[in-house]
């Protein structure tokens, strides 16, 4: 099988979208009965997004596999069947540092280390090989056409037309074509010099799909086309819209996929979004609205919950529901109180690391279980459920974890290592180590107990979720907890570990430790979120 490729660029601005449209077009190409993935090149000098900031970069998506990645493979996750790898995303700094490591190890026989072309070779060959199962491959290069940071990506692209033929690589060009308000009309010169920058790396695009957020008349597309040296019917527009649902919908009616079937001679069959059809009218069929509120530590940045935010919306699709969110700085809580979460139906405390904002998330849990509202915590919204409820239930009152009091008497979340050695005997170690790559990432299995609530909503006593934190539930000083009346109704399959509790008596009151935003998409939903929206909705009525 010849993987065809298809490079997508972005140019004129950033948050044009490339994401999302390359989301998209993979949706619609799969639609056809292709085998498709797509790959993320992002060029910062991080090895993986683990480490950065969410309030810089956004959320850090975990793959099945346990890889800390781009947040839009969670994008990719969310429109096409197609499971994501570490193979998936490759950064400058996971570039560098491989072909240090090779270069250490006597891999090029002494040969001077250049960018071109050991750096672009390795980038070549990381793209051939998260394609080489699938039909079609679309690379999403990170930034903007012209940033010096990704000259490597785009002259590594630019090289493999030559590589595996020109007839298998296609250039797709994502540009900004503004509306400008005092003279009433759109401009192509933004457009225009995008792509003059993009022929001075030796790049010719095939397709440019032009971002506007108003309607491109075709005149200014014949423009376009005349300029950047494509046919008429190379130029495609893409209107801002009311839901991101409808991008497939909008490419299949210009037939962005005909075209780019017929230019790697493809033969297949008609797009179906039947699906995506159900998402659509789901999403504008609601019966009623219901006020989440996510009370975190990283509000400023919504991208720092974008998994989340999609799955409490597609928990909505499946109940019929608007869901309007409410991001609320948990810091806010501490210092103006609880009267900030009034008015909520639902409450979301997300995982996070770090002190800071944890008195208010504890206070939030209080009032969530205090006054009977749907409750779903995740991983340290797990955590935090478990330290509440042992302080103001149980009566520890030095509950705590080590990740905010080392020396706590009552350490009920703690290190494994801190808890537990080889022979499962309580002992305090150290906690000094490297932050990248120490935690418990990717996909692991879980047991449910059929008399729970968990049990009820998945359907089935083994799930399988991802993970992503470095700090457990001490097995070892749970018993008291339990005995006040927090139910663990999910652990590991080995049983050390607890992954689900609830608290029975609640109306809907549920925490994890996994995230199961991490698997929602907007065609299947997740139970979790499912179920979450539908306990609002009867908590609002």
């Amino acid at each position: 099988m010849k993987t065809n490729y298809i490079f997508v660029t972005g140019g004129v601005v950033s948050s044009l979208g490339k994401g999302i449209t390359t989301a998209s077009l993979a949706a619609v190409l799969e639609s056809r009965g292709l085998n498709v993935t797509i790959m993320k090149l992002d060029p910062y000098i991080n090895v993986d997004s683990g480490t950065i900031s969410p309030i810089q970069h956004g959320e850090v998506f975990v793959t099945k596999d346990g890889a800390e990645t781009d947040l839009d493979l969670g994008h990719y996750e969310r429109f096409i069947h197609t499971k994501m790898t570490r193979l998936n995303n490759l950064t400058t700094g996971c570039v560098y540092s491989e072909v240090l490591r090779k270069e250490r190890s006597g891999y090029y026989l002494g040969a001077t280390i250049q960018v071109i072309p050991h750096i672009t070779n390795e980038i070549k060959e990381r793209i051939i090989s998260c394609g080489s199962k699938h039909d079609i491959i679309l690379v999403e290069i990170g930034g903007t056409v012209g940033d010096i940071e990704s000259l490597p990506f785009l002259e590594a692209i630019r090289q493999m037309s030559s590589d595996i033929g020109r007839s298998r690589t296609l250039y797709l060009h994502l540009t900004l074509v503004p509306y400008i308000s005092v003279a009433g009309e759109v401009k192509t010169k933004p457009t225009q010099r995008s792509v003059k920058e993009l022929l001075s790396i030796g790049i010719q695009p095939d397709i440019l799909i032009c971002r506007s957020d108003h309607v491109i008349p075709k005149n200014e597309c014949a423009k376009i086309s005349l300029f950047c040296n494509l046919t008429e019917n190379a130029v495609f527009t893409l209107k801002d819209v009311d839901s991101i649902y409808k991008i497939p919908f909008l490419l299949k009616k210009q037939k962005l996929d005909d075209y780019i079937c017929n230019r790697f001679n493809i033969i297949s069959n008609e797009a179906d979004l039947s699906e995506w059809e159900r998402v659509i009218y789901e999403d504008s069929s609601s019966k009623g609205k219901v006020n989440i509120g996510i009370i975190g530590k990283y509000v400023k940045l919504p991208d720092a919950y974008k998994s989340i935010i999609e799955a409490l919306k597609h928990g909505g699709l499946k109940n019929r529901l608007k869901i309007n969110i409410e991001l609320i700085d948990s810091q806010n809580i501490e210092s103006r109180g609880v009267d900030l979460l009034s008015g909520l139906n639902g409450i979301l405390v997300p995982g996070g690391f770090g002190e800071r904002g944890i008195k208010g998330k504890i206070l939030t849990v209080k009032y969530a279980r205090e006054n009977n509202i749907p409750y779903l915590g995740i991983c340290l919204g797990m955590q935090l459920a478990l330290i509440e409820f042992a302080i103001n239930v149980a009566h520890i009152k030095d509950a705590n974890s080590t990740e905010f009091k080392q020396n706590c008497e009552y350490p009920i979340i703690a290190l494994i290592t801190e808890w537990c050695d080889e022979k499962g005997n309580l002992e305090v170690r150290s906690k000094n180590s490297d932050l990248g790559g120490t935690m418990r990432v990717g996909s692991q299995s879980c047991n449910l107990i059929k008399d729970s609530l968990a049990f009820n909503i998945y359907g089935k006593e083994t799930i399988i979720e991802r993970h992503r934190h470095r700090y457990e539930v001490n097995n070892l000083l749970i018993d008291r907890i339990e005995k006040a009346g927090i139910k663990i109704s999910g652990r590991s399959v080995d049983n050390k570990l607890i992954e689900i509790i609830e608290i029975p008596n609640h109306p809907w009151f549920i925490a994890c430790q996994f995230h199961p935003e991490f698997t929602s998409t907007p065609i299947e939903g997740h139970p979790l979120f499912t179920g979450f929206i539908n306990a609002a909705n009867r908590c609002n009525n």
